[in-house]
């Protein structure tokens, strides 16, 4: 069971990234959620500095997690300060989650890569977090889009991969 791994990341409203990627090659479960914040059981109306994130638990033999940071920074917009289409404050900010070393290192190399393929007009501004708590979101939010087909999203994949 070594190669079933978890990934946490945010990077706007956790409605869209759950779609885009809950179909993906090696992924196995997605869920949408809470991370980084200063309450315990948050919830959608009240999670302060909580960012909505998803988890994403993967196969590490048909996916990794530099391809699924690859993605991650192709479907959304990584250069804006708490912003996401619309949504703004610090619950849509741009963030992996990092579980450990080799994690840092990923997530820092791909920043790198990203960055100089200027295909961004400007830098990333991803937060690299320890990982904390994931706090599961409500039952009515996970699958959002797969219930409401017309939902709101801003997330779309805008870019061929970068690596």
């Amino acid at each position: 069971m070594d190669k079933v791994k978890k990934a946490y990341i945010a990077g706007g409203c956790f409605w869209g990234m759950e779609d885009l990627f809950r179909n993906r090659k090696g992924i196995i479960d997605t869920e949408v959620g809470y991370q980084g914040g200063q309450n315990e059981r948050p919830s959608y109306k009240y999670h302060p500095g909580h960012a909505e994130g998803i988890e994403i638990t993967y196969n590490a033999d048909e996916t990794s997690f530099r391809e699924i940071l690859d993605f991650f920074f192709r479907i959304h917009n990584p250069t804006t300060v708490d912003q996401q289409g619309n949504d703004m404050g610090s619950s849509y900010r741009s963030t992996i989650f990092i579980q450990n070393e080799e994690e840092q290192q990923v997530a820092e190399e791909v920043i790198e890569i990203v960055n100089k393929s200027n295909r961004w007009n400007a830098p990333i501004v991803t937060s690299l977090e320890p990982f904390a708590t994931f706090w599961p979101a409500e039952d009515n939010h996970q699958d959002y889009l797969e219930k409401h087909p017309n939902g709101y999203t801003c997330h779309f994949e805008r870019f061929e991969t970068f690596l």
